[in-house]
């Protein structure tokens, strides 16, 4: 496996909706075992556990794209050599914006939620995304799922047992808010806030993973995705068969962690970050291959 001593030796993981940094909570000890310092950052006001949250969602309801970036971006520019930036879901989609603002030695996205002008919408990604969508009232809210629906959304292809525990370790509701103005975005004239420049040539390099079974962000939105980067810089995609939406805790995760670290340091820059901010204070702390196919 890559040791720091090869590369950026930090690694900042980014996590998505409906869940919090303890869903990296595996691959964080993992990574730390082989010498890396490791951030998992919480979005602003979700620097409490699981269970504290679905009792008082009230800090979901308040979050916004730019209060997310601004967090993301002190913990990634305050850092004092750009870090390997992961991102989950919606995790995916601000790792793109820190990227394309200059952050980071290289970003590896798993499952992402599209950027702006991806309208590829397949039907289980509708499916899944109706708890929210189906009522345009949930813009103020903080919108849970059931656990028949998180089973559809984030664990299709696993068994029962693993599925509810998953549930009851990691799901939070998400911000109706962001969700509905990120499918608005797309019929607003001039970009919104999850905007990138596709034709950044200056961006770091990038890669796309999808599991082969998410109903949420399934493989077509991530091909999609990546087909509307038209720059020079390095940008690939790599699909494991079987991979349901939560994929950093389904079992078989190490594959998916370790090939992820060794792309990522394998293309990783030491090229200086644009945008320096200061250090994040809180991060969360966990409890004590083969070739990719490259889209020129």
């Amino acid at each position: 496996m890559p040791a720091p001593s090869k590369g950026p030796d930090t690694i900042v993981l980014v996590h998505g909706f409906w869940v919090t940094p303890r869903s990296w909570e595996n691959w964080i000890t993992r990574y730390e075992a082989q010498g890396y310092r490791v951030l998992a950052p919480a979005y602003p006001g979700l620097e409490v556990e699981v269970e504290s949250l679905n009792r008082d969602p009230s800090p979901i309801e308040r979050l916004t794209v730019p209060a997310i970036m601004e967090k993301l971006e002190s913990v990634v520019g305050g850092l004092e050599e750009p870090p390997l930036i992961m991102g989950h879901s919606a995790g995916g989609a601000f790792t793109q914006l820190l990227l394309d603002r200059g952050y980071g030695a290289v970003g590896v996205v798993l499952d992402s939620a599209p950027t702006e002008g991806v309208l590829v919408a397949p039907l289980s990604q509708l499916k899944a995304s109706f708890p929210v969508l189906k009522n345009p009232a949930n813009r103020h809210k903080a919108v849970g799922l059931t656990y028949e629906q998180w089973r559809y959304t984030f664990t299709n292809t696993w068994g029962e047992a693993d599925a509810r525990g998953a549930y009851e370790r990691y799901h939070v509701p998400a911000s109706g808010g962001i969700f509905w103005d990120s499918v608005l975005a797309n019929f607003i004239p001039g970009p919104q806030e999850i905007a990138v420049d596709y034709n950044n040539d200056a961006r770091a390099p990038l890669l796309f993973i999808s599991g082969s079974e998410d109903h949420l962000m399934p493989p077509a939105v991530q091909r999609s995705n990546l087909k509307h980067y038209k720059s020079n810089t390095i940008t690939e995609i790599k699909e494991f068969e079987g991979r349901s939406h939560l994929m950093p805790a389904q079992k078989g995760w190490e594959e998916v962690a370790d090939f992820a670290l060794t792309w990522a340091v394998e293309h990783a820059t030491r090229r200086p970050q644009m945008a320096t901010a200061r250090r994040a204070e809180s991060v969360y702390e966990a409890p004590s291959a083969p070739s990719a196919e490259a889209v020129q």
